[in-house]
């Protein structure tokens, strides 16, 4: 087994991206932190983050967010996600997919309730990180699903 099954998600918004890392057999995703910028066009300290990541865990495929409307149409900040991951997948030369994270917000808020974040005083601290982490688990979730299922 190699060090270089790691797979990197991330919550890509506006002035913050959640990144999260796979463990290497690709069973769990575990937060790893909340890359802030100050403005949502400043993008290069962002990447050079994301590259010392992804140096640093060996990562070999990037899952990136894709926030679609609750209908499943597509609005700017869709646009917005798959230009990133373009960007991402030219910079790094890896493969980069896109993953429908409809409603991981909604979970990582319910997540941080049930271990007793405080919603409104502390939801800034972890929702970015948690719905990265909820990203990736549901993307390795339904990777190992097809595997397993023809």
């Amino acid at each position: 087994m190699t060090e270089n099954n790691r797979i990197l998600g991330l919550d890509y918004g506006s002035k913050t991206v959640g990144v999260a890392i796979s463990d290497p057999l690709l069973l769990t995703a575990q937060g790893l932190e909340i890359i802030r910028r100050e403005k949502p066009t400043k993008l290069r300290r962002t990447i050079a983050r994301i590259g010392q990541i992804i140096d640093e865990y060996h990562v070999n495929r990037i899952v990136v967010g894709l926030p679609k409307n609750m209908d499943g149409t597509e609005g700017e900040r869709c646009e917005l996600s798959r230009a990133f991951a373009k960007m991402l997948e030219e910079k790094f030369d890896l493969d980069v997919e896109m993953y429908d994270e409809r409603l991981t917000t909604v979970a990582a808020d319910n997540a941080m309730k049930e271990v007793g974040i405080d919603h409104h005083t502390e939801r800034k601290k972890y929702v970015d990180e948690i719905a990265a982490m909820l990203i990736l688990q549901g993307y390795m979730d339904r990777r190992s699903n097809e595997v397993n299922n023809g």
